[in-house]
């Protein structure tokens, strides 16, 4: 009698049980490999998604930018010292494409407010003030773009042009603020499932309104016009150390 190691129908046996453990394995292994190919490609690639709140902070970040240039230019130009009005000028455009004709109008104004008021609440109260604000930022944007406009500052609209810059970035600075704190986060609660499909609509209005990627346009030009009224250097503005105590 033959031992069930000398039994070639035996070998069959567990050599096709083996196979079949091993198949499936490989398998799930191959499909693991691909999906963490397919999400390390994701990451790294341009088409990263990014959410909506996250869009509308970043974009934020280049308004701001412009504040910084209004508030940093603003003692200059009262005092009558040497300014660039052609770099103010296009800080002062790239607010009105960027800021009130995009991120304003077609974001806040078109999806986020209507959210808000909806949804009710604290932040609902905020929504008629903001939009007040941006029409009265429209109104220096108009003044600030005619003050500087032919590279040079109007014959004695210095005092006029540093006020307008001055009021303009104190809104602006308390206006983003409650829209970071209070506004954004209201609205991402009230769209609920809805507010991922929502990043992504943001992102299609972005490239159908300059035709490509606007925040980094919107990025490279606040940097050009940094760059011309000497705030590229982060450094310069590293706050200096308290005063000696006795």
């Amino acid at each position: 009698m033959a031992s069930p190691a000398d039994d070639p129908n035996v070998n069959r046996r567990a050599l096709l049980a083996t196979v079949g453990l091993v198949v499936p394995t490989l398998l799930v292994a191959t499909a693991c490999s691909r999906e963490g190919d397919d999400k390390d490609e994701k990451e790294g690639g341009e088409e990263q998604e990014v959410a909506a709140n996250e869009d509308l902070m970043r974009e934020h970040g280049v308004l701001r930018r412009i504040l910084i240039v209004y508030r940093e230019a603003a003692p200059l130009v009262a005092s009558s010292a040497k300014v660039d009005a052609a770099a103010l000028n296009r800080a002062a455009t790239l607010f009105r494409t960027f800021g009130e004709q995009y991120h304003e109008k077609l974001l806040e104004e078109g999806h986020v407010f209507p959210a808000v008021r909806k949804a009710g609440g604290d932040a609902a109260r905020y929504p008629d003030l903001l939009v007040a604000q941006h029409e009265r930022g429209r109104q220096l944007t108009d003044y600030i773009i005619d003050q500087t406009k032919g590279g040079s500052i109007a014959t004695g609209q210095a005092e006029g042009l540093a006020k307008a810059m001055t009021g303009f970035s104190r809104m602006y600075e308390a206006h983003a603020a409650r829209e970071d704190t209070i506004v954004f986060p209201s609205f991402k609660k009230a769209l609920g499932k809805q507010y991922k499909e929502l990043g992504e609509q943001f992102e299609e209005i972005e490239r159908k309104q300059f035709g490509g990627d606007g925040f980094d346009m919107a990025l490279d030009k606040v940097t050009n016009i940094e760059g011309a009224l000497g705030l590229a250097d982060l450094a310069r503005f590293t706050a200096a150390p308290p005063p000696a105590t006795a």
